[in-house]
């Protein structure tokens, strides 16, 4: 009897909700379309970030040297550039003295790089830039051939 019961239960409430009349396309407003439609059209447009150049050789530097560059760039896209954050592949190049205020479409900007000069012979140091751009990052390099230090003292080989 139970069994009974309940298929008739199931039965009923399969029949009440689906003689409903309304659907969800008339539950839709015409204000909430446009709204969605403005808002979907900004957002698919995104700040494009140029850069002036996206490398810089600082050539030959005598060791601990300590040498800086500026990169400068530009807002290309169609909305406004915040660059979140700039970060450099090491503890040996700091990137400063960018702007962390929206960029409009059409401005521009710069930030430097300080490079202290260690390592030994070719180096090269990436440099990566956090903003509401498509990609998310964009990278940017620094090289330099970093002559050896006359003053270091050798390296003592173990005796074997």
């Amino acid at each position: 009897m139970k069994k009974v019961i309940l298929g008739l239960s199931t039965l009923c409430l399969i029949a009440f909700t689906s003689c409903k009349e309304e659907n969800a396309a008339k539950k839709i407003e015409e204000s909430n379309l446009a709204a969605a439609a403005k808002r979907d059209a900004v957002s698919s447009k995104f700040p494009k970030l140029e850069f002036d150049k996206k490398e810089h050789d600082f050539g030959q530097i005598e060791a601990k040297a300590q040498v800086e560059t500026v990169f400068k760039y530009k807002n290309t896209g169609d909305a406004p550039l915040v660059i979140t954050d700039i970060k450099s592949s090491c503890g040996c190049t700091v990137p400063k003295d960018w702007s962390r205020e929206p960029l409009a479409a059409g401005e521009s900007g710069q930030f430097t790089v300080k490079f202290n000069g260690s390592g030994q012979n070719k180096i090269t140091k990436t440099v990566t830039v956090t903003a509401n751009t498509e990609k998310g990052t964009e990278v940017v390099k620094i090289s330099a051939f970093v002559k050896p230090d006359p003053n270091a003292k050798p390296a003592v080989k173990p005796a074997q």
